[in-house]
């Protein structure tokens, strides 16, 4: 507890300390919600029947595909930028060499970002309701919890192994790059999988994002409960059960791989 306390002291002083941006960052959040509203009522019917599985309404089906992607994004940045400013600080060294165990040194380094993560999140749906008339009478608040839970764990998982990467190549972070950009494109994010082609399709159901957002959405948008949604669920525990075990290999062998090396403290 001490050790994540430490860690987010000193990151909401970090963020606290750039007032300017930290505004900019919810005028960013309004602003980009505008656009996607105005985009939702050009739109209109025109997308129908490929929404018509998540409620047939765009503006909705988009705003929780933003909510989501933020946290996949969290979950891809955060270690690796971590292990970054420790590379540039000279602080990743005496992290990795004192007593703490090393997934501790992980989880609290994250801790902020997520509840600063969370807090986007929050304003992006307040704003998207209050402001734009979204509404969701219909969620499964039970469902959307447990497909969240297990979304953080596959997207966090993801990111240990792109910060392995990082601490082995210092500044190539080909995990990051791919998964962000292929989920960005083929998950459903903006738009059904649905209205992919086929060949790419298959591609989306090796990621994670596809079945967060599906579930997602049907829990959301029309109520469904956990049963309902259990094909995707089960898919995000699978994602899981092999992504958790594969991190923290990776992660390990990296930190090995550069103290033998000697270049921990290299950048």
């Amino acid at each position: 507890m001490a050790t994540a306390l430490a860690f987010i002291k000193r990151d909401v002083s970090l963020t606290l300390s750039y007032r300017l941006s930290f505004l900019f960052q919810f005028l960013g959040i309004l602003l980009s919600l505008a656009t996607f509203y105005f985009l939702s009522r050009l739109i209109g019917g025109a997308m129908a029947g490929p929404l018509e599985a998540y409620g047939g309404e765009y503006f909705p089906f988009v705003l929780l595909g933003l909510a989501f992607s933020t946290y996949m994004m969290l979950g891809l940045q955060t270690f690796s930028q971590s292990i970054r400013e420790g590379q540039m600080m000279g602080t990743l060294e005496i992290m990795l060499l004192s007593p703490t165990r090393l997934s501790k040194i992980l989880l609290a380094s994250s801790l902020w970002a997520y509840v600063f993560g969370s807090l986007r999140v929050f304003v992006f749906l307040f704003f998207g309701v209050v402001v734009f008339g979204a509404s969701f009478p219909q969620a499964n608040l039970l469902a959307t919890g447990v497909i969240l839970v297990l979304s953080i764990i596959s997207f966090a998982s993801i990111g240990m192994i792109s910060a392995a990467f990082i601490i082995v190549l210092k500044k190539g972070d080909p995990i990051a790059w791919v998964f962000g950009s292929l989920s960005t494109l083929l998950a459903g994010v903006y738009y059904p999988v649905s209205v992919l082609p086929d060949w790419l399709q298959g591609f989306s159901a090796a990621l994670p994002l596809t079945y967060a957002l599906d579930a997602a959405r049907h829990a959301v948008l029309q109520g469904y409960s956990l049963y309902q949604v259990r094909f995707d669920i089960l898919s995000l525990l699978c994602f899981s059960a092999i992504l958790i075990p594969l991190a923290l290999f990776s992660f390990r062998f990296a930190v090995k791989k550069a103290k033998i090396e000697g270049s921990l403290a290299q950048y």
